[in-house]
């Protein structure tokens, strides 16, 4: 048996891009038939809704209002409904998995952490990252940062990406033998068009189980239409498509491989 997960998606009451509450969001992946979902809103380093002059506590407890949110529709209707976040550094963002509200009350200077902090100590927490849409390029970013050194894994397919994107991040998996997960990136329910994410063989029964599956590399089916892999583009990438790599400094540099067809 499959069980089918939504792993990227943001609500209106803590990410200032969100366009559904969480209970908006329940209703329609249960209707979808999926088996769960992960709320990863937009933390302090990104588009957040979250008041930034309130104290850290009560930033933390308005974050967690969300999933919270969320998670008291699942459990009303039989949706399972998970925790996590989305970090932003230049650009290049994060998907965290593992952690508690009691972790991050205690934690003020996670808000600061570098890539390198972030994945150690998430780690020591007991959590997993992923870097979410790693070939994307948006009007507020200089430039692509793919940040392979600072994660357990890449979002190779994100509903909210150009096609060719997310063909480059599954082609660079591939290459790379990187573990691979898929997600809507969805901020309104129903979202335009059928959402992805990943399908699993054994149900979750928490967090943990999820951040286990990763970090053990077990078996991950994407949802994702398989065309969504196949677009590709004659010649040099123009300026707007050219990638960087982060090095163990967490400086760019041109990547040699661009993984443009």
């Amino acid at each position: 048996m499959a069980f089918l997960y939504e792993t990227h998606m943001h609500t209106c009451t803590a990410s200032a891009c969100g366009k559904s509450t969480g209970k908006e969001h329940v209703r329609f992946y249960k209707d979808a038939g999926y088996t769960g979902i992960i709320m990863t809103d937009h933390f302090f380093g990104g588009n957040t809704a979250v008041d930034r002059s309130l104290p850290w506590e009560d930033r933390i407890d308005w974050f967690w209002r969300g999933y919270e949110d969320a998670k008291e529709e699942g459990d009303r209707i039989g949706l399972d409904v998970f925790f996590g976040l989305e970090q932003n550094y230049a650009g290049d963002e994060y998907l965290i998995y593992g952690l508690t509200k009691e972790y991050m009350k205690a934690h003020p200077e996670m808000e600061h952490w570098t890539r390198q902090q972030q994945l150690e100590e998430v780690h020591h927490a007991g959590g997993c990252v992923i870097q979410a849409h790693p070939f994307r390029i948006r009007g507020y970013m200089d430039r692509i940062r793919v940040g392979t050194l600072f994660c357990d894994g890449i979002e190779a397919a994100n509903l909210g990406n150009e096609a060719i994107d997310d063909a480059r991040a599954f082609r660079m998996g591939n290459a790379e033998g990187l573990l691979m997960t898929a997600g809507s990136d969805n901020h309104l329910s129903p979202p335009k068009s059928a959402p992805y994410g990943v399908i699993l063989e054994k149900r979750l029964t928490c967090i943990g189980d999820y951040v286990r599956t990763i970090l053990n590399r077990e078996p991950i089916g994407l949802h994702v239409p398989e065309e969504r892999f196949t677009e590709s583009l004659e010649g040099e990438p123009d300026e707007r498509h050219v990638a960087y790599m982060l090095d163990g400094n967490e400086q760019c540099y041109l990547m040699r491989e661009q993984y443009m067809r």
